[in-house]
């Protein structure tokens, strides 16, 4: 491509001086006959284009690119990274508070074990610390650079032309791009844009993060969800909860002070639900310190309010018990939040067992609105919403599962989509989005398992973010 620049270069360097007079008047050498000779005087400008300039742009853009590459890898290893790492001090902290409690019953060499540990988890973090603190220099330094494009390439548009460099401009454009994505990506990772809808939907989600067992540390207890509540009560923002069950009811639930002490399975309330109360399903959330939930008598919805134990109960007519989710008969209503409120979506005759998305008006636990979707329920595992976006998954594989279908509720567009997600295990019959930290909530065989998402955002938040508390 140089090559041809470098031509283009001096063709149109040369072309542009064509009609001031590149030709002198032909002057006869001899003076007449056939052995006169015609000479004549060409003149070329002094100034060539300056194709170094070009080749240091290129090779810029090029290496830009490669570092991009690096830093786009390591922020796939920092969140895997700071889960471990909170995992490790958590269980470092449980042995330490058992020592403390029984000293008698650890020997030095448990002491000595203990130190090495900590002087382990020490250096981990400073790792990570180090890591990041050398991707925002590299962030830096590359914005640095490419100015330094930006100011060349401009010098030589001004005084060549344009034609000329339009090709390295729209290899800049790209690279920018690149820096851009990067540094997003970086800034969602470690400075969530929490509460913002400032983007058009999801581009990627995490790879599993698995915290552990349930709190029966029972395999058996394939059915229920965790997670957090999606709209906290003062003093609870650090709050998690669970429920499971061998078989598709809910029957109880506890609740966790923070995260620690849902490892620790530590709960400071459980509600044992009142036999007339039970529930099923598992597409059931926390929001506002209640439960929202499918019954069956009446066959319905029903939420339960821990801080006042209200019941109430509602039925939503023409939802049909024929059309469920994939892997269960029983996932007939599907309670999900988003930024935007409450949200149920279930499937109707009239529908063809296609999904139906309904606003719920939390105070009155009436539907607000309903929006019909051309996804067809029984081909879905499960579901949830962003933003007042549906997003429908499904299995494609032993390991993977797909966003397959969003529908927009705003407005009322619908379209198909490829996000690729791993499982952890093999089935799974609850997953959430939690606005309070933008991250899917999995029940998967037992286990809890999130993941992170990425979105492509296209201007700056239009909420104040939340302060999360883990």
């Amino acid at each position: 491509m140089i090559g041809t620049l470098y031509f283009l270069a001096l063709l149109s360097s040369t072309m542009a001086w064509g009609s001031v007079g590149l030709w002198n008047e032909g002057r006869n050498e001899t003076g007449g006959g056939s052995g006169d000779r015609c000479i004549c005087d060409a003149f070329l400008p002094s100034s060539t284009f300056p194709i170094k300039d070009l080749v240091v742009v290129e090779q810029t853009s090029v290496e830009i690119t490669h570092k991009l590459e690096l830093e786009m890898g390591k922020l796939e290893e920092y969140e895997t990274k700071l889960t471990v790492y909170a995992e490790k001090i958590i269980k470092l902290t449980v042995e330490i508070e058992k020592i403390e409690k029984n000293p008698d019953n650890y020997n030095e060499a448990d002491m000595d074990e203990v130190k090495v540990e900590i002087k382990q988890v020490e250096a981990l973090i400073k790792e990570l610390q180090i890591s990041i603190t050398s991707s925002t220099t590299v962030f830096e330094s590359l914005r640095v650079q490419i100015t330094a494009m930006v100011e060349t390439l401009d010098r030589l548009e001004l005084t060549y032309d344009k034609n000329t460099i339009l090709e390295t401009r729209r290899e800049y454009t790209k690279v920018q791009l690149q820096l851009e994505e990067c540094e997003r990506r970086h800034q969602e990772l470690f400075n969530p844009n929490i509460g913002s809808c400032a983007h058009t939907g999801i581009i990627k989600v995490s790879k599993p993060i698995v915290s552990q067992l349930n709190a029966h540390l029972s395999i058996n207890n394939k059915y229920g969800g965790w997670g957090k509540d999606s709209k906290p009560v003062p003093d609870r923002e650090s709050m998690y909860w669970y429920s499971g069950y061998s078989s598709a009811s809910i029957v109880d639930i506890r609740f966790y002070t923070n995260y620690k002490n849902l490892i620790l399975r530590n709960n400071f309330q459980h509600h044992n639900l009142h036999s007339s109360w039970y529930g099923t399903g598992n597409n059931f959330i926390i929001r506002d310190n209640t439960l929202y939930y499918q019954i069956n008598n009446p066959f319905g919805l029903a939420k339960l309010n821990f801080t006042t134990m209200k019941y109430e109960s509602r039925v939503i007519p023409g939802a049909s018990t024929r059309f469920s989710y994939t892997h269960t008969p029983n996932q007939i209503f599907d309670f999900a939040a988003d930024e935007t409120g409450l949200w149920v979506t279930y499937a109707t005759e009239g529908s063809g067992g296609r999904m139906v998305i309904a606003k719920i008006n939390e105070p009155s636990f009436g539907v607000e609105e309903e929006w019909q979707t051309a996804v067809y329920k029984p081909g879905v595992t499960n579901a949830f919403m962003v933003c007042g976006v549906l997003y429908a998954v499904r299995t494609v594989d032993m390991e993977n599962e797909e966003i397959f279908y969003k529908y927009d509720t705003k407005t009322k567009q619908d379209s198909y989509m490829s996000v690729l997600f791993e499982r952890f295990q093999d089935k799974y019959y609850n997953l959430d989005y939690n606005p309070t930290d933008q991250k899917l909530y999995m029940y998967n065989d037992g286990y809890y398992v999130n993941y992170h998402l990425w979105f492509n955002h296209t201007a700056t938040a239009t909420v104040e973010p939340a302060v999360v508390l883990i």
